[in-house]
């Protein structure tokens, strides 16, 4: 008999490319828009916002990186067999199309429903000759000072425009010489997008609908304002996106701090990665901005409609609540107490919180209480994301006003946070915090907080272990577990990690945390081949993994021999899957779902059978190679087994979702996840129901009921 030929693993057919991937989440996104039972209607013109933000940051980082590999000449093919310019092509083939979609969607969907709705969009020229006069004053007083028309000729070179700027590109003839000129002038960003006109004194509407005008459409009513004697001849707007990915040298900064503020400001000056114009613009004034702002045709969107959707956000500042989601307050396990002593809760047993279904109010109560408390020695803490008005900075600055020893890593490297936390590393400083920026070229992205309490004569050690960040705001909106513990063995762990990432010290043996660079693709390799080792002894594999993402090919090799040897695995990512379930022969036991919903998923969980005898871990990193190689991350053991029972529980829910997931095909694309006749499970929701049940719970006990 002659043996099958062993399966190619490296295959570049058994791979999705990283970027497409991407591409389809953001499509997933776009979905929630165009899902008329999913959301209400200024929810579902949210998720336009999100996929136009989503869009533009992909393309000011990962796009940019193509286009320098492109330049570069690069022809080096990734895992799925594709060269740089193959990318570059297709991301540009399946932009094109998601962007006419999003467009067909708001347009003839989205707005005719706001319209129903007593709010819609306006044109300046629409108006009567008396509210055009009102509104003429109204721009030369508030808009007009914040205008810089500038002029491009010989003795004007042309100008400079920033990442993101939407811009008016105007073509003007001298009404004395009857020369043409070319002119641009900056929607400025500081200013509402959308202008509300129904509240403009003097206006005189008859009713009392929202009317809506773009500040780019007032800007072009009145240029005659800013360029008098001269005749307006066409105006078209265009929007521009540079690169935005800063490169520091480290091992040449002497001061990091300083080299990042210097990057945050040179974002502004990367080349330019992607230019969007109007079907409308002429030939003359493309080719125009093609060539001084130095790009490739390919690299030119035509998007009717208007530019920088992102912008729509601003529409949920409109005070419609019958548009919106009905507000949801997370439950607060400690609710039914006034001034919690979470250390004696934590001395009872260990906490798991699931927000933002639980509050995130515990964590910020834990770091006030030490904080205030004398007996606290010291707080140590690593900030990745915290927001611009962050209680936990403020508790951390007043711990150290108190005299009490406070070091925090800031991560200065966090890609569009870096001012907010060069801003917050000032500040601790300023009271006498002891604040350090990570290690030479690795970003830290591992979230701990560790408390040193005087108890008793003896030193207690209070952990908070999480999967997201410290930001409160984020609490709210995005899935994430935070652990709480007093836990020894992990304590002293985290007390060696803070001393590796704060002074000179080399600590490489952990005995519970699992610490990336040093360990997390090991253990994680080695964790797979276990379940791989239970399945062959009959005790069933058995494998549950959440995350945001799945590149690492190393990983998703394991994953694959793991499906071959009968392992049963579910794979529960929100985003890039680079691997391919159901391959017959190779992934017929993996199952790939995606879940898109109010909430973004965030959490990060891995669930190992173990034989029967299951093991939860929880952290900060997705299977990536620069989560595994190029940031410090941490994963943690759940030690609780009711805790592990609860969240092995509620990943099956997930799992069992037909109302808000997708699932990956054979080919890489994705289904929605088919309904059952009589079954529909949004497992986004029943947690937000649980939470209230919970909810209701405490405040029966807290009035004696």
């Amino acid at each position: 008999m002659v043996a099958a030929p062993e399966t190619d693993l490296r295959d570049p057919s058994l791979y999705v490319n990283r970027e497409l991937s991407w591409i389809d989440f953001n499509q997933r996104v776009l979905e929630e828009a165009t899902d008329l039972l999913a959301h209400p209607l200024l929810e579902r013109i949210k998720f336009i916002s999100i996929f136009s933000s989503n869009l533009d940051e992909f393309f000011m980082i990962r796009v940019a990186g193509l286009d320098d590999q492109c330049a570069a000449g690069i022809t080096e093919r990734s895992v799925d067999g594709l060269t740089p310019m193959e990318m570059v092509e297709k991301i540009r083939e399946q932009v094109s199309e998601q962007l006419r979609q999003r467009n067909a969607c708001f347009f003839e969907v989205l707005y005719p429903a706001l319209k129903k709705k007593g709010i819609e969009f306006v044109l300046a020229s629409s108006l009567t000759p008396h509210q055009q006069k009102v509104l003429q004053e109204f721009f030369r007083k508030e808009i007009f000072p914040v205008l810089t028309p500038l002029a491009f000729d010989t003795g004007h070179p042309f100008p400079f425009m920033s990442n993101l700027s939407l811009n008016l590109a105007i073509e003007l003839e001298d009404e004395e010489s009857g020369s043409i000129k070319f002119a641009r002038v900056k929607v400025p960003g500081i200013l509402p997008r959308f202008i509300r006109l129904d509240e403009i004194e003097g206006l005189d509407f008859t009713d009392d609908r929202i009317r809506l005008l773009r500040l780019e459409d007032l800007i072009e009513h009145n240029l005659w304002q800013l360029f008098p004697k001269m005749r307006i001849l066409q105006c078209h707007p265009f929007r521009i996106i540079r690169d935005a990915d800063i490169e520091i040298e480290e091992d040449e900064a002497g001061d990091l701090l300083e080299s990042i503020e210097q990057g945050v400001r040179s974002r502004r000056y990367g080349k330019v990665v992607r230019l969007d114009v109007n079907p409308e613009m002429p030939h003359s004034i493309r080719s125009l901005l093609v060539k001084n702002l130095e790009i490739y045709e390919r690299n030119v969107y035509e998007i009717g409609g208007f530019l920088g959707m992102s912008a729509l956000m601003e529409l949920l500042k409109i005070d419609r609540p019958d548009l919106k989601d009905k507000a949801f307050v997370p439950n607060n396990p400690l609710d039914d107490k006034r001034q919690p002593d979470m250390f004696a809760r934590l001395r009872s047993g260990d906490m798991l919180l699931y927000h933002p279904y639980d509050s995130f109010k515990p964590v910020v109560d834990l770091v006030w209480q030490a904080a205030r408390d004398p007996d606290v020695l010291s707080i140590k803490q690593t900030l990745y994301r915290t927001g611009s008005n962050s209680p936990i900075i403020k508790a951390l600055m007043f711990a150290a006003e108190q005299h009490k020893q406070v070091a925090v890593l800031v991560e200065l490297k966090a890609r569009f946070d870096e001012e907010n936390n060069i801003l917050w590393a000032r500040a601790l400083e300023d009271v006498g915090a002891h604040v350090v920026y990570g290690l030479p070229n690795l970003k830290t992205h591992a979230k701990l907080t560790l408390i040193v309490r005087r108890e008793q004569g003896k030193l207690c050690h209070y952990l908070h272990l999480g999967t997201g960040n410290y930001n409160s705001i984020t609490a709210k909106i995005y899935t994430d577990y935070s652990y709480l513990t007093t836990n020894k063995a992990l304590a002293d762990d985290v007390s060696e990690l803070f001393n590796s990432l704060t002074g000179y010290s080399k600590h490489r043996n952990y005995r519970s945390l699992i610490v990336s660079p040093l360990h997390t693709r090991r253990w994680a390799l080695e964790m797979i081949q276990r379940e791989i080792e239970w399945q062959k002894q009959g005790r069933g594999g058995r494998i549950v993994i959440k995350m945001n993402s799945l590149v690492d090919e190393e990983i998703i090799r394991a994953l694959y021999r793991a499906s071959m040897a009968g392992v049963e695995i579910d794979l529960i990512i929100r985003g890039i899957c680079c691997l391919k379930p159901g391959v017959p022969g190779v992934s017929d036991n993996i199952r790939v779902v995606s879940i898109i919903g109010r909430f973004l998923e965030h959490s990060r969980a891995f669930y190992f059978g173990n034989g029967g005898n299951g093991e939860l871990f929880m952290g900060s990193a997705d299977f990536m190679p620069r989560n595994l190689d190029r940031r410090v991350e941490t994963i943690f053991p759940v030690l609780d087994q009711k805790l592990v029972g609860s969240v092995v529980a509620d990943l099956e829910l997930m799992l069992r979702d037909n109302r808000k997931s997708w699932e990956m095909n054979p080919d890489g694309t994705y289904s929605r996840t088919k309904k059952e006749a009589r079954s529909v499970t949004d497992s986004q929701r029943l947690f937000m129901r649980r939470a209230l049940r919970r909810k209701k719970t405490h405040k029966t006990k807290v009035n004696g009921l």
